[in-house]
């Protein structure tokens, strides 16, 4: 067998199927009108019709009110928060101190669910003391862990200042100007 090249290069056998060649003699099935039927905007050349076309009542695109973006407005900003609930930490041993690497080496969180933000929920039961840390606790979860002998700390998350003043800045700004004058 030659080797393959650009010259000889051809598809797997039955994998491409020859076109079918239309409006070539009546004797061929699909002369005349070649399969586009008789007269109307689809048997004319360039006769597409645009895919959201709905018979000349106005399309649903055109219905519908234009608002940018999509759903939550705030969902680029939004924290999103993974959930571990203190019944699954007492696969720790009592004592020791549960941070984020540990929650991976458990098989609780993945890698990278763990460089972003943790949040401990009270469902279940803790009978281990452990030093819990994460970036938010609920109430529950709280207290479960302490009255377990554990201890909670938080992670601070890091924020940024505003970048622009907002208007109740201005406002507030204007006041004291005002007040000291």
């Amino acid at each position: 067998m030659s080797p393959i090249t650009l010259s000889n290069l051809r598809p797997a056998p039955g994998s491409h199927k020859s076109e079918r060649r239309v409006g070539r003699g009546h004797g061929s099935g699909r002369g005349k009108t070649a399969g586009r039927g008789t007269k109307g905007q689809k048997a004319r050349s360039g006769g597409k019709i645009h895919r959201a076309f709905n018979g000349g009542q106005n399309r649903l695109s055109k219905r519908l009110s234009f608002v940018r973006g999509q759903g939550n407005s705030n969902a680029p900003f939004r924290d999103e928060y993974t959930i571990i609930n203190v019944v699954a930490l007492n696969q720790f041993e009592a004592g020791s101190q549960v941070r984020p690497e540990d929650l991976v080496a458990q098989d609780l969180a993945t890698k990278a669910q763990s460089r972003g933000l943790i949040k401990i929920l009270g469902e279940g039961e803790i009978d281990r003391p452990l030093t819990v840390y994460a970036h938010k606790f609920s109430a529950s979860a709280r207290e479960k862990i302490e009255a377990a002998g554990g201890t909670v700390e938080i992670i601070p998350t890091k924020v940024y200042p505003k970048t622009k003043r907002r208007k109740d800045d201005k406002a507030a700004t204007a006041n004291q100007q005002g007040a000291g004058e």
